[in-house]
């Protein structure tokens, strides 16, 4: 789900860059740094604008200058029964590996409907029913999230795709 959410971070600024416009390398810089960033909660989708931006402050030793920027980003944070549009990324006998953005989703065979199964004989390998339904790399496919992990800076989910209204997305 996506939300609006008003952050804060520190930007370093090296003093060659010192002079006019340092307001506006604080903010690109911040924008360089911060945009499709996983935080480990949500990921950075966009920097709307900046609202705060503190006095430089010179670190000794060093002659950079730290400023404290505070701005409002739009952030997506993947919830648990959440339903996401993705594309499959790999097949293998285990199931199947699929991309919502910058979130990677792994959906087991076990979260498959029964009558889909894994062809290791296609070119590439699938999980197909023979008729109409067939997941492979670059499938459009519509997943549930029954479960998230996350770590330092990146989250990842598993999905299943065994319910109303999930599985291979027709063209």
């Amino acid at each position: 789900m996506f939300f609006l959410h008003n952050l804060e971070r520190r930007v370093l600024l090296h003093p060659s860059y010192f002079g006019k416009n340092m307001t506006e390398l604080v903010t690109t810089k911040l924008v360089k740094d911060v945009e499709g960033t996983c935080t480990g909660d949500y990921y950075i989708i966009a920097i709307m604008d900046t609202f705060d931006l503190s006095e430089g402050r010179i670190l000794p030793g060093s002659g950079m200058a730290e400023f404290t920027v505070g701005y409002r980003a739009v952030v997506w944070r993947p919830f648990k029964g959440e339903v996401v549009d993705t594309i499959c990324t790999s097949v293998n006998q285990h199931g199947f590996f699929a991309n919502a953005g910058p979130l990677s989703i792994f959906v087991s065979s076990h979260l498959i409907p029964d009558e889909i199964t894994y062809d290791a004989n296609a070119t590439p390998p699938q999980y197909t029913n023979h008729s109409d339904i067939v997941i492979e790399p670059g499938t459009h496919v519509r997943i549930k999230i029954i479960g998230l992990r996350t770590g330092v800076g990146e989250m990842f989910a598993i999905g299943k795709i065994d319910g109303d209204y999930l599985g291979c997305l027709q063209a």
